[in-house]
Parts: C-alpha cells; sequence; structure tokens
C-alpha cells in the first residue's frame, strides 16, 4: 500500500525522475517561467521550492547541495544570487503554476510554472507571455465564417523590377566562344 508515499513517479525510474526534475528546474531557474505539462509542473513545485529555501541559507553546504542536484554550477550561482533573494521576505510558495488547457497532439493538461516573486518584480526576458499565445489560438468557426474567409481576397502587389534573363548556352556552339560568352555575362551582372 502508498499509504504516506508522496512522491510523484510519471511513469519513470527513480534515476531517470531525478535528472527529469533536474533538467526542469534549471530551466525554470535559467528562464524564469517554463510551460510543460501539468503533473510534471506539480512534480517540479517541491523540488524547486527546496532549492530556493537552500538558496535563501546561502552558506557553503547548501551550495553545494545545490550544484549536486542541479550539476550546473552557472544555475546554481543564479538561484543564490538572483531568484533567492527576490524571495528574501517569503515564507514559501515561491512558484505559481497557472492551467494553460489540453495540447493539441496528445491532449495532455498543460501549465506554465514561474516563481511568483520575479514574475512581479522583473519579468522573464527570454521567455514569451504564454498567456498571450493561448489567447492567440484560432477559435473554432462555422461553415459559413470559413466559406467567407475562404473566398479569393484581391491584393494590390507591388511590381518587382524584372530581371534581365541570363543567355543560356546552347550545345552546339564552338567551345572557343565560352570565355568570350561567360564575360559578357559578366558585364551584365556587374550593370
Amino acid at each position: 500500500m502508498r499509504h504516506r508515499s508522496k512522491t510523484v513517479k510519471l511513469k519513470r525510474t527513480a534515476d531517470h525522475r531525478r535528472a527529469l526534475l533536474a533538467n526542469l528546474a534549471c530551466s525554470l531557474i535559467e528562464h524564469g517561467r517554463i510551460r510543460t505539462t501539468l503533473a510534471k509542473a506539480k512534480a517540479l513545485r517541491p523540488v524547486a521550492e527546496k532549492l530556493v529555501t537552500l538558496g535563501k541559507r546561502g552558506d557553503l553546504h547548501a551550495r553545494r547541495q545545490a550544484v549536486a542536484f542541479l550539476r550546473h554550477k552557472d544555475v546554481a550561482k543564479k538561484l543564490f544570487e538572483e531568484v533567492a533573494p527576490l524571495a528574501a521576505k517569503r515564507e514559501g510558495g515561491y512558484c505559481r503554476i497557472t492551467k494553460l488547457g489540453a495540447r493539441m497532439t496528445d491532449a495532455a493538461p498543460m501549465a506554465v510554472i514561474e516563481w511568483v516573486d520575479q514574475s512581479a518584480e522583473a519579468p522573464a526576458e527570454d521567455v514569451a507571455p504564454v498567456e498571450a499565445k493561448v489567447a492567440e489560438a484560432p477559435a473554432k468557426k462555422s461553415k459559413a465564417k470559413k466559406a467567407e474567409d475562404e473566398a479569393p481576397v484581391e491584393v494590390e502587389a507591388e511590381e518587382a523590377p524584372a530581371k534581365k534573363p541570363k543567355a543560356k548556352k546552347k550545345a552546339d556552339e564552338p567551345a572557343e566562344d565560352a570565355p568570350a560568352q561567360e564575360e559578357a555575362e559578366a558585364a551584365e551582372d556587374k550593370e
């Protein structure tokens, strides 16, 4: 029986799950906001919050623990220097999960996980707002609307300057005229 077993297994072995969560945590620290499945976001939240707690502690042992889990010194450095100071006044709840709806391909529930303090003060520069992308998703149209949209629309196109056609070599021309013809084509290209 699974009494008091809180580990979300995500249908992976323990090593695979640990590597997945470490990679997700690195991406979250690096970008400030990531888009993933809802199950992975829920599994990532306790891991990310424990890493922020290590960052708030800030001692050498906490740094070594963070590097041991994340396996990237530069990401651990960003955790301790940028992410943890923003959450210094907060007692917990450093992450926010926002549901996005089903993924188009396999209908998996998607979510965005982000830092609460970072999104309020300095939005993530590398990641475009996902909410805007979801809002731009095309709505289903009725058959009448589709017929109207598919009607040809006349658009005036700007006339592009016509290019001069290059003279093609003929197979029956003698080979000795080839250098002269190449020189003539090069002169035309320069003009």
